[in-house]
């Protein structure tokens, strides 16, 4: 309804039409219809829709700016329209069904004008029927159709040598009605399209053809071209024998333009003029299948073109990606190649290799070098880029495109100015991982994301496993571990609602009460958690909403402060993100820690800005040592984690997995410890002593 509604506010003022405004929307409703079940069938016709011309035609919305309104409201509202995102080659049926439209639409104006022609035909051939009972009445009116007439009109002879024409034709080709008379009307055509005409004009003038109707391109006196609708038909004299062509001459060059502008706008993107994605994406499938060399797809992404947006402006931003189109199809200036536009920044090359063309690196230092040049405002740029080359057999185009975006996003974690080839097994590997990310908000609500609980102990002597202080907070999703979780959740903004899921299951877990419930009736006598240690991603640690979240669930559930420490992010605290969730939390009694803690300068530093009780080494840091453990890394380890306890802040080993790894921790003397080889995570209901 909403479009008829905005289709009928457009057409309405271009024609004068015999209906009120609500019988016009409920017209054109129907028509919409029509067009919308051409769109969604299956098989893809556009049969049905060959009649909403006529039908418009034929309810007199006949106005010169009647189908351009029309394809721009339909044009729009069918590409973007929500119910019909889902039709399959959603672009390239639209294109179709505005085609058929459009050329229905113009056919059934020819039509009606040829209606009207054939009445001016007869009306000739009448008028010399009567010559010599009624010459002069007859002349006139002759006269009067023929020079009024608003279409162009010859009369030419068997042989093709103009016997008359009228004042339009003249108008239309920009010549003098007079100098018309004698010449051959072939000459006013294009050259390419006389052979046609003289053999469609010869088998009327014999018989073999009542009259013709085709397109054709007249030239104008100073060579422009035309495009018109010929109708061609034969005139006879009194006895009945051919005499003389009447060929009817309309202009629709407005209307061949407004169809190129059409097919143009949907095939190209509107801010550059390159190929948009669907021209691309035929394109693509079309050398895939085609091409003896095969082709390399090259899928770039501006690095850091936000910063000319902010910085500059939309309007440079703009001026940048056109000057970027115009440089990258310089770049392949000398290839069998179409670069496109496909998204705000990002543009893709599909390639026909030749014997010729460079390889894939030299390509990707041209693109680089054409983009490093300075443009207008001072600015350069660089791309990170994705390539599939020469892929085998066998895949279609939304798999190429999909490769080689996959592609891209690798490099794009490789750093600014980065390319990489398409690699299968990699491939594999990020694709199940966003597969998995996907995945995972339904995969935290139906359960499977689990809470688990890994004891942090104290080592003794030689590295054995001492006192239980509490537990480290953990999760688990089938195989994957806590830090795969965290990394997944940030990957995909789920981070935020994870961390406020797990917090909540952590304090149902220890108090036995769910937030919102009421506290039972008979609390447990003792519990097995101790201190919990709940350590945060990078997002949860800068969360403007961290002390609400962790004060709400505290006094849903009961929990005491004194028995959490929330673990703050290191990175997000060396950003200046999050600094003030470590004073109101630790204001309100929760310990607070680092974690993920290398031993840096800048992390050296934090330990005296902010109200730190504890921190976690980052498991890197373990790693190494296990294999490094004599040397300069090891005293410096050492003499660190030394000067930290001296300061009153508690230093705890995290991933020890081995015997060997407890014992150089414990003779290192950290404050606590946690992994694999010191007791295993498990799940709540263990400890709970329910």
């Amino acid at each position: 309804m909403d479009l008829a509604r905005e289709w009928t506010r457009a057409v309405y003022p271009t024609a004068y039409v015999p209906m009120s405004p609500a019988e016009i929307e409920r017209f054109l409703l129907d028509l919409v219809d029509v067009i919308a079940d051409a769109l969604q069938a299956e098989p893809f016709t556009v049969d049905p829709v060959s009649t909403v011309g006529d039908r418009m035609v034929a309810a007199h919305f006949t106005g010169p700016e009647t189908l351009r309104r029309t394809v721009d409201v339909l044009g729009h509202a069918l590409l973007f329209s929500p119910e019909l995102q889902d039709v399959p080659r959603l672009a390239e049926k639209v294109v179709a069904i505005l085609g058929a439209l459009a050329t229905s639409f113009a056919t059934a104006m020819r039509e009606d004008a040829f209606d009207q022609q054939e009445e001016v035909k007869r009306a000739l051939l009448a008028a010399k029927l009567r010559a010599e009972r009624v010459l002069k009445v007859s002349e006139a009116r002759f006269r009067e159709v023929f020079d009024s007439a608003a279409i162009g009109i010859a009369i030419t002879d068997l042989d093709g040598r103009c016997v008359e024409a009228n004042k339009a034709l003249a108008e239309m080709i920009g010549r003098d009605r007079a100098d018309l008379t004698g010449l051959r009307l072939s000459e006013l055509f294009d050259p390419a399209d006389v052979g046609a005409l003289v053999t469609a004009y010869r088998a009327v003038g014999e018989g073999r053809l009542e009259r013709f109707r085709e397109q054709r391109r007249l030239l104008r006196e100073d060579g422009e071209p035309v495009w018109a609708h010929l109708a061609v038909s034969l005139l006879r004299d009194a006895d009945g024998e051919p005499a003389y062509h009447v060929t009817m001459v309309e202009d629709v060059s407005e209307l061949h333009l407004l169809q190129k502008n059409l097919d143009f706008q949907l095939l190209h993107d509107a801010l550059t003029g390159l190929s948009n994605r669907h021209r691309f994406l035929a394109r693509v499938e079309t050398l895939y299948g085609t091409s003896r060399g095969g082709i390399t797809l090259y899928y770039l992404d501006l690095d850091a073109f936000s910063v000319v947006n902010n910085g500059l402006g939309h309007g440079v931003g703009d001026q940048v990606l056109r000057e970027v189109g115009r440089r990258l199809e310089a770049v392949f200036v000398d290839e069998h190649a179409l670069v496109a536009r496909v998204g705000g920044d990002e543009f893709a090359v599909v390639v026909d290799n030749s014997p010729t063309t460079p390889t894939v690196p030299a390509v990707v230092e041209r693109i680089n070098a054409a983009l490093e040049r300075p443009m207008d405002h001072g600015v350069a740029l660089s791309a990170s880029i994705g390539v599939v080359d020469r892929p085998a057999a066998g895949w279609d185009v939304a798999e190429l495109m999909r490769a080689a975006d996959a592609t891209l996003h690798r490099a794009k974690a490789a750093g600014r100015r980065q390319w990489l080839p398409y690699d299968r097994h990699a491939d594999h590997a990020f694709r199940e991982r966003q597969s998995r990310a996907a995945r995972m908000p339904g995969a935290v609500a139906g359960g499977e994301v689990e809470v688990e609980y890994q004891p942090v102990v104290t080592l003794s002597e030689g590295g054995g496993r001492g006192d239980v202080l509490g537990h480290v907070v953990r999760l688990r999703w089938d195989d994957l571990g806590h830090d795969d979780c965290l990394d997944l959740a940030e990957a995909t903004g789920l981070s935020l609602s994870l961390g406020q899921w797990a917090l909540r299951e952590v304090a149902g877990d220890v108090t036995g009460r769910v937030p919102g419930e009421p506290a039972p009736a008979t609390p447990p006598a003792s519990d097995g958690f101790g201190l919990v240690h709940v350590e945060l991603s990078p997002m949860q640690s800068s969360d403007e909403d961290l002390v609400r979240t962790v004060k709400r669930t505290l006094d849903e559930t009961g929990l005491p402060a004194s028995r959490i420490r929330i673990l703050l992010d290191t990175r997000s605290m060396l950003e200046g993100a999050g600094g003030d969730n470590a004073q109101v939390l630790r204001d309100n009694g929760i310990a607070i820690g680092l974690t993920r803690f290398n031993g840096g300068q800048a992390e050296l530093a934090l330990l005296g800005e902010l109200p730190v009780d504890l921190l976690v080494l980052d498991p890197s840091v373990v790693r190494r040592l296990a294999d490094r453990p004599e040397g300069f890394l090891p005293d410096a380890v050492t003499r660190m984690v030394a000067l930290i306890r001296e300061s009153g802040i508690s230093v705890v080993a995290p991933d020890i997995s081995t015997a060997d790894r407890a014992a150089w921790w414990a003779g290192v003397e950290v404050d606590a410890a946690f992994g694999d080889h010191l007791g295993p995570a498990v799940p709540g209901y263990e400890l709970s002593g329910r």
